[in-house]
This record gives structure tokens, sequence and C-alpha cells, in this order.
């Protein structure tokens, strides 16, 4: 399982899913703030006995700055790749009050999908928000939790 969460502020582009939304903020973060993709990565990283993408891709190394969290994912599917595992499947929910993030779901799918080399119909993204409650629901930030179940790869393949 992993968890993710990041401000929403002026100036930053809006990054989910590897995704650009049209929103008129963006999450801040050492990367692009990616709290999908953060989240993914770590609930992974973590089904396969790692440390956290903090340990991997930490935040005081200024490679990392803001890096594109989909080359991140790709890289964590190489560490999983090269331990014998593959993706079975994700299942991922965005806590979000605004923007409304249904007609970028099909791409995120999508992206995450390739970058992991997961088939078609395993990887689920749902949104929701908070009805206002909370520093989520006014908007101040957006957070997404994941879980990942991984499979050990046919040494054919």
């Amino acid at each position: 399982m992993g968890f993710d969460v990041h401000p929403l502020v002026p100036g930053h582009s809006l990054v989910l899913g590897g995704v650009r939304l049209d929103y008129d903020k963006g999450l801040a973060g050492h990367s692009d703030g990616d709290a999908l993709l953060h989240a993914i990565m770590d609930a992974l990283l973590g089904a396969a006995g790692m440390d956290d993408i903090g340990s991997h891709f930490p935040d005081t190394d200024p490679t990392y700055k803001d890096a594109y969290s989909l080359v991140l994912l790709r890289a964590v599917g190489t560490l999983l790749w090269q331990r014998h595992l593959v993706v079975a499947n994700i299942d991922a929910t965005i806590i979000a009050q605004a923007p409304r993030l249904a007609p970028y779901i099909p791409a995120m799918k999508d992206r995450i999908r390739v970058a992991l080399g997961v088939e078609p119909g395993n990887i689920g993204i749902k949104a929701t928000t908070t009805e206002g409650l909370g520093l989520l629901g006014q908007g101040d930030g957006i957070a997404a939790y994941a879980v990942a179940l991984l499979e050990e790869r046919d040494e054919a393949a």
C-alpha cells in the first residue's frame, strides 16, 4: 500500500498519473509532485519488500529536482524486473476537491500501464472528494492511496 499528499500552489503545473491537467494550481514537491504516481511507486516498492521512494529517489538529491514522476515509475518497474517481479494489478484512489478528474483517468491508466508493461484492465484509478471537509476538501492539496499486487516473473519472459 502506498500513500502520498502534496499541497496545491499557484505557479506549478498540475501533473497526476503522468498527465498534465488544465488547472490554475499545481502540486508542490521536489519532483513534479505527482501524488498518484508517488503512492503507486510506494505500493509497488512495499509489495516487493523494498524501501520507499524517498530512499530510492531522495529529495536531497538534485538529480530528482523537478523530475517527471513517470520516469521514476519506469525506474521502479526496472527494479521490480531485476527482482523477477511483474505488476499483476494496481488499484488507486485520488482524493481531490478540484479539479474534476474523471476526464483524465483513461489517459492516466494508459500512461501507467505502458510505463510498467501492465495488461489493459489491470489498473484501477478512482477519484473522490472529501465533501469539502478538511484541508483536501478546502482545495489545499491532493492525496492518493494505492495498492499493488506483484507476481513472480516467468523466467521465459
